[in-house]
């Protein structure tokens, strides 16, 4: 069996660091540095391609991991001793164990920065009582497990440690698998997800406390003095930093600007304080990783100094450097021990064992807290995963000889079986409600009889680039001063990546749908935030925040959930690509194309796609500075009628002058109601034809020209020109003409004879003709553009064959 600890004692020479290279007799894997890396790459190559095989499993990547770790080890390749000695040779595991160490040390200064000691204050008594349940029933019954393993496989093991190593890796709950189990699952925002997140925190602090007392337990000399000492020393050190490490980076974020660089020095500075406080507590008989995960529980999280220090260090850790904790935890692994009756019976036990304990315990207080049966059992499901917090306990028996090799294989292939059977046993359980009754949904768009009434709204945005654009439009779509007015919901449109960080978007989501005033002072910590809440001080309109944090598969689905629950009666969209400086656009991601055409197929209200090119500038624009010449494009149908609706609603602001150009075709001598026959050259045929749809739609369109003109009668701000065309050529010229204005409001998929001789392919099909047209570089504009659909229960239908 190969052990971390097998080169201590080792009488072979000091490997050399690198080699002279193949051409003057070296083999390359001789040597420390060349040897290093293929054992990284191979290990990256391995854990990548099974996280992307376990993908449609939904499973998190410390599956993959795991099972990678295992793999590589003598479980599986390792029992061929050529490649073993090849690859993973007894004189490099220093040198490996040593780089997994680092970056462990900084994967848990990490995980404290992922810990915000002011919200474990706020967890409710709920959550409380559930990690308290959580902890105790696991540790009582791990206790219990083992009194038999050592009557069985652990004879010769200190007997006190051992209780309460298994007492800690039965209880433990994986904060961070957890975190992304939940995303996965998109119960992040759901009461469930909210609680099992605060039950998990506080497990997770609990589960450290214990570790340090077992580890302070485990050291060579048995002596109780000795342990006491240790375990003493560890609390000084802890108070000690509590007094001493706040103050100075609290220092160091007051001269950390949003939206400016964070200083190199202060990064480097932090980062000597990690490995300082790791080296502290390793002197101390602790271990350097719990220095490193008090002090990222020691730095402030408010400002931009938390999120800089995460984006610096963590690709580097969690793709490179942590992965090796897995192969290092594989090597020690040899699921080969696991032989006879016996020894399966106790596999069996111990998995039983840590499944009841977590289980039975989380969902009889659960029940007992008033929790419904089957979010109680849900949440019993998500507070049993494990992960690399569990190896980590593992891993620190095994070298501290607390856990023998079979106990240590039965511990690990729990820890795999318990996250694994996660996901799909809380999927089976707990599907929460994603549709609102019908009834309840009354305004699905812009257009309706009464426009006194309230105006919701779902804006999406990417990020701070789309800001002010989105608020500069949210700020003309007020209207006036209604006895409703205007309801914004502010999404942010995060995707779920593969980074074990994703877990700090969690502090956003666990706000959703709150107004600004209920967020405390986090909220200066975020220049999106901040914008919003200057808008709703400004104007006065109701904003709420929210964050949706989905793959770019299944971002649509929480855009079109959220706008059913919140009843919007449209969602607003930026468009895939954004405005360079010579004023041409350029694709930001082709996958958000894909996610604006699912919304468009799937929404449930109105949609609209803006198409910014800097409405107002590059800041908000006040109420009382607003000065907008905004053109609607009225050639007929469903969706222009709504376009117009909005425009109307948005001349309503004192700030807006509306143009609306009614496209007509010229009028011919005895010319019928017609259909359109696209023709080359784009000219608009007339077929002579009965067609009684075409009827309803031109009267349905009259109509609604007609009660506008009314409206706008007495209002100067508001102008109806009417343009005759007899070809696309022409159609498009009036369109040039009308290109001094600040914004376009066109409807996607516009009814008539005109706007079908528009049509032609194009590479933004959800824009529609007139949209695709204005997106172009055919019209030379500096106006924004708006393309709006509104909601019918045959568009669906439409859209899947047209935009799939």
């Amino acid at each position: 069996m190969v052990s971390s600890n097998a080169t201590s004692g080792h009488a072979c020479p000091s490997i050399k660091p690198t080699s002279n290279g193949v051409f003057q007799g070296d083999n390359p894997l001789d040597f420390a540095l060349p040897l290093a890396i293929l054992q990284i790459c191979l290990v990256v190559v391995v854990t990548r391609g099974l996280a992307f095989l376990l993908r449609p499993l939904r499973q998190p990547r410390v599956i993959a991991e795991i099972i990678g770790g295992i793999l590589l080890g003598p479980s599986a390749l390792g029992r061929s001793k050529g490649y073993l000695q090849a690859v993973f040779p007894t004189r490099s595991l220093t040198v490996l164990d040593t780089l997994a160490n680092i970056g462990l040390i900084f994967f848990l200064f990490l995980a404290g920065l992922e810990l915000d000691p002011k919200s474990l204050g706020r967890t409710g008594k709920k959550a409380l009582a559930i990690a308290m349940a959580g902890i105790s029933l696991p540790f009582a019954m791990g206790i219990g497990t083992s009194f038999i393993l050592r009557l069985t496989i652990s004879k010769d093991v200190n007997s006190t440690a051992f209780l309460v190593f298994m007492g800690v890796a039965l209880s433990i709950t994986a904060f961070p698998v957890l975190a992304r189990i939940l995303a996965e699952l998109k119960l992040l925002t759901t009461d469930i997800g909210r609680m099992a997140m605060s039950a998990a925190a506080v497990n997770d602090v609990a589960a450290w406390i214990l570790l340090a007392l077992a580890i302070s337990l485990s050291g060579s000399n048995t002596s109780p003095i000795i342990s006491f000492w240790v375990f003493l020393s560890g609390c000084i050190f802890v108070v000690c930093s509590i007094l001493i490490v706040p103050p100075i980076f609290k220092w160091m974020t007051k001269w950390c600007q949003e939206g400016e660089p964070v200083e190199e020095m202060y990064v480097c500075a932090t980062l000597a304080a990690v490995l300082a406080a790791g080296f502290v507590t390793d002197a101390i008989g602790i271990h350097a990783m719990f220095g490193a995960f008090v002090i990222g529980i020691l730095v402030p999280k408010e400002g931009p100094f938390a999120g800089a220090l995460v984006e610096k260090v963590e690709d580097i850790v969690s793709g490179l450097f942590l992965p090796l904790y897995f192969v290092s935890s594989g090597l020690k692994t040899n699921v080969v021990t696991i032989q006879g009756p016996q020894s399966w019976g106790l596999l069996v036990l111990v998995i039983f064992t840590a499944c009841f304990g977590k289980i039975f315990g989380t969902f009889v207080v659960s029940i007992l807290c008033k929790v419904p049966p089957r979010e109680s059992l849900a949440m019993a499901f998500l507070m049993n995963t494990k992960g690399l917090v569990e190896l980590i306990v593992l891993n620190i028996g095994k070298d501290r000889k607390v856990l023998n090799d079979e106990t240590f294989s039965i511990m690990v292939l729990m820890a795999l079986f318990t996250t694994f059977i996660t996901t799909p046993l809380v999927t089976a359980v707990y599907k929460p409600a994603r549709r609102v009754k019908m009834a309840d949904y009354k305004y699905k768009t812009v257009e309706r009889r009464s426009s006194n009434t309230e105006l919701r709204i779902l804006a999406c945005f990417h990020g701070s680039r789309n800001i002010s654009s989105i608020i500069n439009l949210l700020e003309v779509s007020r209207g006036v001063e209604k006895a409703e007015g205007l309801c914004v919901y502010a999404m942010h449109l995060m995707e779920l990546s593969e980074r074990t960080s994703a877990i700090l978007m969690v502090h956003k989501a666990r706000k959703n749908g709150l107004p600004f005033w209920n967020r405390g002072q986090r909220s200066g910590s975020n220049l999106v935030v901040v914008a919003f809440d200057a808008f709703q001080q400004l104007s006065r309109v109701s904003v709420r925040p929210m964050t949706a944090i989905s793959s770019m598969a299944d971002m649509h689905e929480d855009i079109c959930t959220t706008a059913e629950r919140k009843r919007a009666a449209m969602i607003i969209l930026p468009f895939h690509k954004h405005q360079r400086l010579d004023g041409s656009l350029e694709t930001t991601r082709t996958d958000f194309q894909l996610v604006n055409r699912r919304v468009l197929r799937d929404a449930p209200c109105s949609v609209g796609i803006l198409v910014d090119r800097g409405l107002g500038g590059t800041t908000q624009v006040s109420a009382s500075n607003v000065s907008y010449v905004i053109t609607v494009l009225f050639f007929g149908g469903r969706d222009d009628r709504e376009a117009l609706a909005y425009g109307a609603r948005m001349a309503e602001h004192p700030g807006v002058s509306l143009k609306v150009i009614r496209f007509l075709v010229k009028p011919e001598a005895g010319g019928e109601i017609s259909r359109v026959k696209p023709e080359a050259g784009g000219e608009i045929s007339r077929v002579d034809m009965d067609d009684s749809s075409s009827t309803r739609l031109g009267s349905l369109d009259e109509d609604f020209i007609s009660e506008f003109k009314q409206k706008i009668s007495k209002d100067d701000s508001v102008k109806l020109e009417e343009k005759f065309v007899g070809n696309a050529a022409e159609t498009i010229d009036a369109i040039h003409e009308a290109r001094h204005c600040n914004l376009f409001l066109v409807g996607r998929l516009p009814d008539g004879e005109i706007a079908l001789a528009l049509r032609n392919s194009s590479d933004s099909p959800e824009l529609g003709p007139v949209g695709g047209l204005l997106a172009s570089s055919d019209i030379s504009t500096t106006a924004s553009v708006l393309v709006v659909q509104q909601y019918s229960s045959q568009v669906s239908l439409d859209l899947a064959l047209q935009i799939g």
